[in-house]
C-alpha cells in the first residue's frame, strides 16, 4: 500500500511537473524532427544501402552455374580407312552417335574484375548519402513552421500578460468608481462605463486564449506530446547574426557531384581487362574423348581473360556528360546561394526596422503612460470624464502591445535569419 501511495504521489508530482515545465524553441525543434514522419525514411535508406553495398561484395564470391542440354544432329563426324595397307586393315574408329548429351556445372572466381565491384559499392553508398541529405533538407524545412507556430504562441503569451495588467489597472478604477456612486459623488453610468471596458477586455482575452490553443494544438502534433494552457513557452535569447550560409542543401549538391564521380569511375573500371579462375565438371556423350561412344565424366579447369575494347568508343562523350552534370550541379548552387543571400539581406534590413520600432514603442509608452497617470488624476477629481480616461488607458495598452509584437517579431526574425542561412 505505501509503494503504491508512493508511486502515485509521484505521478502526480511528475504531471504537475511536466505542466509547468517550460518549453525552448530548441526542445521543439529535436522533438518535432524526432517525430516527423518523414524521419523514417531515414532509416529506410541506410538499410537498404546496407543490403545493396553486400550484394555488391558477394560478386567476389565464387559463382557457381549448372547448364544442361541434350542434341541430335544430322551427321557426326567419321574417318574414311580406305587404301591403307593390309597391315592396317583392322583398324578402325569408333563413330560418336548422332544424339548426345551434356550435364555440367561451372564454378568462375573473379581475381580481377577492373574495379567494377568497388565501384558499385561506392555508388551505392554514394547514392544512399545523397538521398539522406535530401531528407534533411526536407527536414530543414521544419523549422520555418516551428518558427511561426512557437512566436505566434509565445506572442500571445505576452499579449495575455499585457491584458491581465489592463484588466487589473481597470478593476482598480472599478473599485475607486463603485465608492464614489456609493458616496453619491459619482454618477453610476460611469460605473457602468469602466464595467464595460473591463468586459471588453476580458473578451479580448478569450479571444487571444482562443488563439493560444490553436497554436499549441499545432505544436503539440508536431512534437507528440500534449500542449495545454499551463505549458510556459521560454523566450529565446537574441540570435548572434552571421551571415555565413551552411545550409544542408549545399551538401546535397556536393553528394550529387560525388555521384557523378563515382560514375566516372565505374566508366574506367567497365573498361579495364576482366581476369578470371574457372572450373568445369560433368557427364557428357561424348565426353572429351571424341571416339569414345559411352558417356564420361570430365573435367576443365584454368583461366580466363577477357577485355572488352567497344566501351571506348563512347568513352569520352560519357565524361563529357558527366562534366556537363556537375556544371549544371554548380549553377543550380550558385543560384541557391545567390537567392539565399537576396532573402538575408531582407531580412537583415527588416531587423533593423524592427530595432528602430522598438526604440521609438519605449519613447511612446513612456509618453502614453504619463497621460494615463495623469488622466488617472484628473478622472478622481472630476476634471475629465470617465469615457476619456478609457481612450488614454487603450491608447497605453495599444502602445504596450505594439512593442510586444515588435520585440517577438524581432526574435522570430532573428531565429529566421539563422535558419536561412543555416547557421
Amino acid at each position: 500500500m505505501k509503494k503504491l501511495l508512493l508511486i502515485g504521489a509521484t505521478s502526480i508530482i511528475s504531471i504537475f511537473a511536466q505542466g509547468q515545465a517550460s518549453l525552448t524553441i530548441d526542445t521543439c525543434y529535436a522533438r518535432a524532427r524526432q517525430n516527423y514522419p518523414l524521419i523514417k525514411q531515414k532509416g529506410l535508406i541506410e538499410k537498404t544501402k546496407d543490403y545493396n553495398v553486400s550484394n555488391a561484395a558477394k560478386g567476389y564470391l565464387p559463382q557457381v552455374n549448372f547448364n544442361g542440354q541434350a542434341t541430335y544432329q544430322s551427321a557426326v563426324t567419321s574417318i574414311a580407312l580406305t587404301g591403307l595397307p593390309p597391315a592396317f586393315k583392322n583398324l578402325s574408329f569408333p563413330t560418336p552417335t548422332k544424339g548426345q548429351f551434356n550435364v555440367h556445372g561451372e564454378l568462375d572466381q573473379t581475381i580481377y574484375d577492373g574495379g567494377i565491384i568497388k565501384q558499385q559499392k561506392a555508388s551505392q553508398s554514394a547514392s544512399a548519402d545523397m538521398q539522406e541529405q535530401n531528407i534533411e533538407v526536407q527536414l530543414y524545412s521544419l523549422k520555418d513552421r516551428i518558427n511561426q507556430i512557437f512566436f505566434g504562441a509565445l506572442l500571445i503569451g505576452e499579449q495575455l500578460k499585457q491584458n491581465d495588467l489592463t484588466q487589473k489597472d481597470v478593476q482598480s478604477s472599478i473599485d475607486n468608481a463603485q465608492a464614489k456612486v456609493n458616496s453619491g459623488t459619482a454618477l453610476n453610468s460611469s460605473l457602468e462605463e469602466l464595467q464595460a471596458e473591463l468586459l471588453q477586455q476580458q473578451q479580448n482575452a478569450l479571444n487571444l486564449k482562443a488563439s493560444q490553443k490553436a497554436y499549441l494544438d499545432m505544436l503539440s502534433i508536431f512534437m507528440n506530446r500534449t500542449l495545454d494552457e499551463n505549458t510556459v513557452l521560454e523566450t529565446p535569447r537574441p540570435m548572434k547574426i552571421l551571415d555565413s550560409i551552411h545550409r544542408p542543401e549545399l551538401s546535397f549538391y556536393e553528394f550529387q557531384k560525388k555521384t557523378d564521380d563515382v560514375q566516372e569511375n565505374m566508366l574506367n573500371a567497365a573498361n579495364r581487362p576482366k581476369f578470371l579462375y574457372f572450373f568445369q565438371g560433368g557427364y557428357a556423350l561424348p565426353g572429351l574423348n571424341g571416339f569414345d561412344a559411352n558417356p564420361a565424366w570430365y573435367y576443365i579447369t584454368g583461366f580466363r581473360l577477357s577485355w572488352s575494347l567497344g566501351g571506348f568508343y563512347t568513352l569520352k562523350n560519357q565524361r563529357q556528360l558527366l562534366d556537363l552534370d556537375k556544371q549544371s550541379i554548380d549553377v543550380q548552387k550558385d543560384d541557391f546561394i545567390f537567392n539565399t543571400r537576396i532573402t538575408l539581406k531582407q531580412q537583415s534590413a527588416d531587423m533593423i526596422k524592427l530595432q528602430q520600432m522598438i526604440s521609438k514603442d519605449n519613447d511612446i509608452i513612456g509618453k502614453r503612460t504619463s497621460v494615463k497617470i495623469a488622466a488617472k488624476a484628473q478622472v478622481d477629481n472630476g476634471v475629465i470624464t470617465v469615457h476619456d480616461y478609457i481612450s488614454q488607458l487603450d491608447a497605453e495598452d495599444q502602445a504596450k502591445q505594439s512593442l510586444l509584437l515588435h520585440q517577438v517579431q524581432l526574435l522570430m526574425d532573428e531565429y529566421n535569419y539563422q535558419n536561412t542561412s543555416g547557421n
